[in-house]
């Protein structure tokens, strides 16, 4: 077996054969229970256009007879982020063993300054929002949609070159952590 061919990228390596053509995230789907609830918090809380609806009575990957609409709001980057709506007026469950705080959707914004803005902006609407939180490398809030879907905002606070350090890094922080996940079993 020959060994991956890899390209640098910003300090990162990239397989060539496995990861070359995956540029950047499409889109990322939840299920919602209201689709104009939906629509009013993203599109008129958030500032995410509604740029797309899909309604159709049957899955078109499985065949599977359920009716229903998928909306997709853009972000600056052409990115999506969308949700189901089965009609049922139902969320998606979440696992009761996964803690709250764990699954979340993050968006990026330039600087302290506009996450500020987006804390007021959002608290404004009657959302309680936690933060800023300091990460050490991104500050962030976070809330939740009306979905119970967790959102942070964030914004970097250090340099390209500590990125770059934190991504040499990677490999090894893993292989410590999964070192010590077997010292502990």
């Amino acid at each position: 077996m020959s060994p991956l061919l890899t390209m640098q990228t910003g300090g990162r390596k990239y397989s060539e054969e496995a990861q070359v053509n995956i540029e950047k995230m499409h889109h990322v789907a939840y299920k919602c229970r209201d689709a104009e609830e939906t629509r009013h918090f993203y599109e008129d809380i958030l500032g995410l256009p509604l740029a797309h609806v899909i309604r159709l009575d049957r899955v078109p990957s499985t065949g599977e007879p359920v009716p229903f609409a998928h909306l997709f709001f853009e972000m600056k980057d052409g990115s999506y982020v969308a949700f189901f709506d089965l009609g049922d007026g139902k969320s998606s469950v979440r696992d009761p063993a996964t803690p709250e705080w764990l699954a979340h959707l993050a968006v990026e914004v330039p600087d302290r300054k506009e996450l500020e803005e987006w804390k007021s902006r959002v608290e404004a609407h009657g959302i309680k929002v936690v933060g800023p939180t300091d990460h050490e490398f991104v500050d962030s809030i976070y809330f939740f949609d009306p979905n119970g879907i967790r959102l942070e905002i964030t914004t970097k606070t250090v340099p390209s070159s500590v990125l770059e350090g934190y991504a040499a890094d990677a490999h090894e922080e893993l292989r410590l952590w999964m070192a010590r996940d077997k010292q502990t079993a």
